[in-house]
């Protein structure tokens, strides 16, 4: 899903980006403001919802796994998850967020971060957002690219939906956009995940982030 991961050949480095000016604006000359490189990336986004508890039992794990609720992750480590499991799919908004931003999120009791181990490493994470209201959010959510394809996907977001339940919600919410893996729809869809409705947004991307995103998903 997408950072909130999400995040995604045009192919920039990150280094044009940096020559021209820096994240608050000012060139490494004089100080004058300069307007950031970006890239506009187009993508359509589903937003969903769950009203109500799975009534199956969750599925198998179809290896041995451990799931952790971190207590007090670093921002270190965050922005280690979120740029991994991200990268491939334009998760792009939280890199551009300054540390002390990140570390004011984590420490808010309302938002959880989850962690998947899978042979003593983390294989992926989500993210819990109960600061709206009566909803949990599933902000990010997302396989470590070494995990997909191993039949942890379903299992995985089927317990993130557990957590978001056992926290007493309304419903439940998460968004996926077209930047995201193509099978992210159909397992929410599967997990029981109703659409509300689809929007397309044109993100303004920075150069400087040295992201790789696909040219289908450029606009011209």
């Amino acid at each position: 899903m997408r950072r909130v991961g999400t995040d995604f050949p045009l192919h920039g480095t990150g280094q044009q980006g940096d020559a021209v000016g820096l994240p608050d604006g000012r060139d490494t000359s004089g100080g004058r403001p300069v307007a950031e490189q970006v890239v506009r990336v187009g993508v359509h986004v589903t937003f969903l919802r769950m009203e109500n508890p799975p009534a199956e039992p969750p599925p198998a794990w179809p290896q041995a796994v451990s799931l952790v609720r971190l207590a007090a992750p670093s921002v270190a480590f965050y922005r280690y998850l979120y740029a991994t499991v991200g990268g491939a799919h334009v998760w792009w908004l939280r890199r551009t967020a300054p540390d002390q931003e990140i570390a004011s999120l984590l420490a808010d009791p309302a938002v959880a971060i989850h962690v998947l181990y899978l042979g003593g490493e983390p294989a992926g994470f989500f993210e819990l957002d109960a600061r709206g209201a009566l909803d949990v959010n599933i902000g990010y959510f997302g396989l470590m690219p070494w995990a997909v394809g191993r039949g942890l996907g379903f299992p995985f977001l089927r317990a993130a939906v557990d957590a978001a339940w056992a926290q007493g919600p309304r419903a439940v919410m998460v968004n996926t956009c077209t930047a995201d893996h193509p099978r992210a729809l159909p397992n929410y869809l599967r997990a029981g995940f109703v659409p509300l409705r689809r929007m397309r947004e044109i993100w303004d991307v920075p150069v400087r982030l040295g992201l790789v995103i696909p040219e289908a998903l450029v606009v011209k």
